[in-house]
């Protein structure tokens, strides 16, 4: 069955339905615990996890770099849970991540904003004051991930299939709404091709997280494109040593068949100073 993802304002209920829809599909649900029981094995700790989950990633220092390379692990966790099949992918940005998917059903969950802060202030116990503030905040750094990571607006409707508004459904209806949807023979039909889709997002964030941990270079986001093993490099880098380096970390990766090299050499601090 199709890949269900689940983007949600906070204080919506929509994890409570997502535990729900996950019991009645027998589906796993990738969510923060899940995540945390399978951090360890790709080399993150806790702490790191939760620096790094939801947040905007930075390139600058080599400590940015290094969290940039974390959250790269949380998406190659997903990526591995959602290529297993069966699985709703809660947050994160799986919508976004798993784009070039053709069997991915993406859901969007929103309710009005005093309802949200009623409904989290009572289940977390909170002053509504506080409860708005920490709404407001979760809004804005949530879209501001979407927003930097993916360059694309949170809130754009084109971007999932379907929208929940919890203020006017009810969890049991919107439950059977999605249970229907997921049965939609295109879905079906995608599971083939879109497995090919997640293999080469799979090599592009192995490479990415290898070049952004290398020691060898000062990396800069470039474009990393993957077909049948080939991998082909394009975008700009500050010298010669570091371009060779990039291409022998790129080559270096299993699953990798051959590097194309389309890496142009710009000498940043030079043309800085002449500035």
């Amino acid at each position: 069955m199709p890949i269900i993802t689940i983007s949600r304002e906070m204080g919506t209920g929509a994890y409570g339905v997502a535990k729900e829809l996950a019991k009645k599909l027998k589906y796993t649900l990738v969510d923060g615990p899940k995540l945390a029981a399978c951090a360890a094995e790709y080399g993150l700790s806790l702490e790191l996890l939760q620096a790094v989950d939801e947040k905007p990633p930075s390139y600058n220092t080599v400590e940015d770099r290094a969290r940039a390379a974390s959250l790269n692990s949380i998406e190659l966790i997903l990526l591995d849970l959602a290529r297993k099949g069966n699985v709703i992918l809660y947050g994160r940005g799986g919508q976004d991540l798993l784009q070039g998917c053709g069997n991915v059903l993406r859901l969007r969950f929103v309710a009005d904003f005093e309802e949200r802060v009623e409904r989290f202030a009572e289940r977390e116990w909170i002053d509504p004051d506080l409860a708005q503030e920490l709404i407001r905040r979760s809004d804005h750094q949530r879209g501001g991930f979407i927003h930097f990571y993916f360059d694309r607006d949170w809130n754009d409707p084109l971007g999932y299939d379907l929208t929940f508004n919890t203020s006017r459904l009810s969890p049991g209806a919107i439950i059977d709404i999605i249970v229907a949807a997921v049965k939609d023979p295109q879905l079906k039909e995608a599971d083939s091709w879109s497995a090919d889709e997640i293999e080469n997002t799979i090599l592009v964030k192995k490479i990415e997280t290898a070049l952004l941990r290398s020691e060898e270079l000062e990396y800069r986001p470039f474009r990393i494109e993957v077909e049948d093993g080939q991998v082909t490099l394009s975008g700009y880098i500050g010298s010669e040593q570091e371009k060779k380096a990039a291409l022998k970390v790129a080559a270096a990766i299993k699953g990798v068949e051959s590097v194309v090299d389309n890496l142009h050499v710009v000498n940043y601090r030079e043309y800085k100073e002449k500035c």
